[in-house]
């Protein structure tokens, strides 16, 4: 989607001659939300959005909209609060690719450098979606759809290789009721077209995190919800390269929040992928609500972070619902101040390296980025290791190597990846094993079959990741209760 394509269900309603096909999002129902312990010092704490969520290791990023980049007050709150940047309309098919195989990246690329010359990251919005094609796109039918969309995708993101933190590679592909796929141009080009996209999108630009993008999948219990997580577990199990479900959260009295989004949220991560609340905004801006939802990500270590839909109210393509952050002078609502005290108690990480692309996108040679993102396309936002990492010895010919690293760590609990590499011969099959010196026990673990013993662990590889080639690695990884650690680990291989 993107900001143009809310409705309540049942109904569909047009603006600006786009169709409009999302079902909105939830007034909140006041669950109060546990939050995690650790309070940050008051002498310590975070005065803007951006650098809050920053301090455990996430983002905190607002949509852009390239026609009010000349309106000073909204660029002045833009740079202050945000670190993550989503084009609202300028990245979408209708954007760039006006004509078949004339590309147009100019809007986009005013966005996307006003971001890095800012010193904020971008996620790309949307390359594959049945909304907002150009009438050329409109009038294709079978393969000749599927030529162009796997043409698209691989345009757009050539243009901005190695620049995007993460693409919205497909975008609502799933009917509002019932569980199953929309139905769609793309559908009708055949069943697999999400997992071409995906394999398309991951080959055009290996850094970028590839996700999926859809609206009203939040609440646990809805078959939409079910649908979409069934598929990422396919695509999981079959090595399709997903690397994480954006939530579009547009909250309203259509479809309410409720305090099973946390399940949601952890029940997506656990298929080991990450989730992102991407289009976050809530019809009235209720402080709770915001606030619940905030604890919500917080509490799930693969949320990578959070993207209201605009600035102020007056930016809204929902305005009459006041659903954001500022109102429409500009000014902090008590949503704001919840949301920053929120993300102010959470526990604080070490920031990532920062690695920054060194031009700005092809199409505006003359636009250098002065300032960088602060964590490069490839890196995850989760916090850095706060403990050395440990490896098993350099792989003999045949053999294979695992290194183990704590990414993300909160009181009494933490979150680790282990990196398989092979030696100078591939393996088919791998076995990691180690031993807990402090008491840690395993709550879930991904890309890998586990087993414990006491103390002793052992992961196994799954089906889609124990052929590794020479050189190459794979990774698996999970959460853990007890205190962080990094014990010596061994990998053999048959």
């Amino acid at each position: 989607m993107g900001a143009n394509a809310l409705t309540p269900p049942g109904t569909r309603q047009s603006a600006g001659g786009l169709r409009r096909a999302l079902i909105a999002g939830a007034l909140g129902v006041l669950g109060v939300a546990s939050v995690l312990t650790a309070q940050v010092p008051a002498d310590a704490a975070a005065s803007t959005l951006g650098a809050a969520a920053a301090q455990s290791g996430r983002y905190f990023g607002t949509a852009i909209a390239a026609g009010r980049l000349g309106d000073s007050a909204y660029t002045t709150i833009a740079n202050r609060e945000f670190n993550m940047v989503t084009p609202e309309n300028e990245m979408k098919i209708d954007a760039t690719e006006p004509n078949r195989n004339q590309f147009n990246f100019t809007q986009g690329d005013r966005v996307y450098n006003w971001a890095v010359q800012n010193g904020k990251r971008v996620r790309g919005h949307t390359l594959a979606w049945h909304g907002q094609q150009p009438g050329w796109m409109q009038s294709l039918s079978g393969s000749d759809l599927r030529s162009a969309m796997i043409n698209h995708i691989n345009g757009v993101m050539a243009h901005y290789k190695g620049k995007i933190y993460s693409w919205d590679v497909v975008n609502e592909a799933y009917a509002d009721s019932g569980g199953g796929r929309r139905d769609s141009n793309l559908q009708r080009t055949g069943n697999d077209w999400i997992e071409v996209a995906f394999r398309t999108a991951r080959a055009a630009d290996p850094a970028a995190k590839l996700c999926y993008n859809d609206y009203n999948i939040e609440n646990w219990t809805w078959a939409k919800t079910q649908g979409v997580y069934n598929m990422v577990k396919d695509f999981k199990s079959r090595g399709v390269p997903i690397d994480c479900v954006g939530f579009q959260s547009h909250f309203n009295s259509g479809s309410a929040y409720n305090s099973n989004f946390r399940t949601t949220l952890q029940s997506f991560a656990a298929l080991g992928v990450d989730v992102q609340i991407t289009e976050l905004d809530v019809q009235g801006a209720s402080a709770t609500t915001y606030a619940n939802i905030t604890n919500d990500c917080l509490a799930v270590p693969r949320c990578n972070g959070m993207t209201v839909w605009g600035v102020r109210d007056s930016d809204s393509w929902r305005s009459g619902d006041t659903p954001l952050l500022f109102d429409g002078n500009g000014n902090k609502k008590p949503a704001y101040t919840s949301v920053l005290n929120a993300l102010n108690a959470a526990p604080t990480v070490s920031p990532s390296p920062s690695v920054s692309p060194s031009v700005s996108p092809s199409a505006s040679p003359s636009a250098s980025p002065s300032a960088s993102p602060s964590v490069s396309p490839s890196a995850s936002p989760s916090a850095s290791p706060s403990v050395s990492p440990s490896s098993s010895p350099p792989p003999d010919s045949g053999a294979c190597s695992a290194t183990i690293e704590t990414v993300n760590s909160w009181p009494g609990g933490f979150q680790s990846n282990v990196t398989v590499r092979a030696g100078s011969s591939a393996i088919n099959g791998w076995t990691v094993k180690w031993t807990w010196t402090g008491g840690q026990t395993i709550s879930q673990a991904w890309s890998g079959d586990l087993s414990t013993s006491g103390s002793n662990v052992t992961v196994r590889n799954v089906s889609y990741n124990g052929s590794v080639a020479a050189g190459a690695s794979t990774s698996f990884g999970f959460l853990a209760n007890g205190s962080a650690a990094t014990p010596t680990v061994t990998c053999t291989s048959p």
